[in-house]
């Protein structure tokens, strides 16, 4: 017995780490106090003000609030009504879905980590995408299990590289996951690709988790197709949330989609999704009373406007990284990101994209995500939900921050 106190945390919490968080929440560098700070690093939509919830969300959750029933515990799967209607307005024909297939969660987040954990042991291994969004290493890795990173390729606009992916799966892999459409890089797979990717999880028998949270966020030349409505033998976990179509992240509202048809995950899988969802009980109750009132009474007019922002945000940003000398962006298809590419034969003093984007914050009050939060070294992610005068003054700095560094004083920054 000690004397003195000596309180260790846990392995659970020493192997948690969020790359993006501890960049955003731990940035040692001051930014320019002559430039007004403009942060194009942190995926919410809400932070400029430009984007606003619906009135139909606002008017939902009034009245869920007024009727004084919604205050209470739900079921831990989620209130049926909700499960119900979630599963009507996300049906289609050959992804029919029930109210018993859906599984409401606290956040889109809430439903990765309740889909994996439901899938591996200590020991196991998952394939997540290089560039891909931190979560599912933060989420997992805390539970002894290994994360190996499948390859995208940037200049097939962020395919898969399928014989990538192939050699990595072993006899411990549990899962593959795929984030379609893409955090970080606004891409979205076609039909063909996402029957490739199937083909391997048929030909070795892993279920997939698909996060799709940015299913219906695609650009006016794209069509998304959910992973579910391809197969109709590979077993599914898709996993959605309301956070950024609704423009609401902070009410933590997610689901997970059970796609089964032949019944592989009933035995064991179905009741532990139930055991886990009965961990923390479920998302607000508040928000569950909203769902359905939200997913009906929302006019189509109020996502076009939101998608017409980010499209045309992405084609601004495309457009001026383009003739900016050393940068090469990569065109989204959907979601609200970018991921651009840095060629550091191009600059003086700058050799990792860590190194750019401090500087850049330094130098011009510009805040972006250096690709190495993503695992993929090069690169920087950009958000494009920001007003058009704000992005155009970010790029503006970025072009003059580029010149500065620039080997060459006849590069093609102006």
């Amino acid at each position: 017995m000690s004397s003195d106190w000596e309180i260790t945390s846990s392995n659970f919490a020493r192997n948690t780490f969020n790359p993006i968080r501890h960049y955003v929440e731990n940035l040692a560098v001051t930014p320019n106090k002559d430039k007004t700070f403009i942060p194009l690093n942190v995926g919410d939509p809400t932070i400029f003000g430009n984007l606003q919830l619906p009135e139909s969300a606002v008017n939902a959750v009034t009245k869920a609030v007024l009727t004084c029933t919604n205050n209470g515990y739900a079921p831990s799967m989620g209130h049926k009504k909700t499960r119900d209607a979630l599963a009507k307005h996300y049906s289609r024909p050959g992804m029919e879905f029930t109210g018993n297939d859906v599984i409401l969660t606290t956040g889109c987040s809430g439903a990765v980590e309740i889909a994996l954990t439901s899938l591996v042991n200590p020991g196991d291994n998952i394939l997540t995408p290089r560039p891909g969004f931190a979560v599912y290493s933060t989420i997992i890795k805390g539970f002894d299990v290994n994360v190996k990173l499948y390859n995208l390729m940037p200049e097939r606009a962020w395919e898969v590289d399928i014989p990538h992916m192939i050699s990595l799966i072993d006899d411990r892999t549990r899962a593959i996951v795929i984030i379609n459409p893409s955090n970080p890089c606004g891409s979205v797979y076609s039909r063909d690709h996402l029957r490739e990717i199937l083909k391997v999880a048929e030909r070795f028998k892993v279920p997939i988790v698909a996060d799709e949270v940015y299913g219906d966020m695609i650009y006016s030349d794209t069509t998304f197709y959910p992973v579910a409505s391809l197969t109709s033998t590979v077993p599914i976990l898709s996993c959605g949330g309301t956070a950024k179509r609704f423009i609401v992240p902070g009410w933590r509202f997610g689901w997970i989609f059970i796609h089964d048809r032949n019944e592989i995950f009933a035995k064991e899988i179905r009741p532990a999704l139930q055991n886990l969802s009965q961990r923390l009980l479920g998302p607000n109750t508040l928000i569950q009373a909203a769902i359905p009132e939200m997913l009906t009474s929302t006019p189509q007019e109020f996502f076009s406007s939101v998608m017409k922002v980010i499209e045309d945000n992405a084609h601004l940003a495309y457009k001026l990284f383009k003739n900016i000398n050393g940068l090469n962006p990569i065109m989204a298809k959907g979601a609200m990101y970018m991921m651009v590419g840095i060629d550091f034969d191009q600059f003086t003093g700058i050799n990792s994209d860590m190194e750019f984007t401090t500087a850049l914050i330094r130098d011009e009050a510009v805040s972006c995500v250096p690709g190495q939060c993503f695992s993929y070294n090069g690169f920087f992610r950009i958000v494009l939900t920001v007003p058009e005068d704000k992005l155009r003054i970010a790029c503006s700095r970025i072009a003059d921050f580029c010149n500065r560094y620039s080997r060459s004083t006849n590069g093609r920054c102006h």
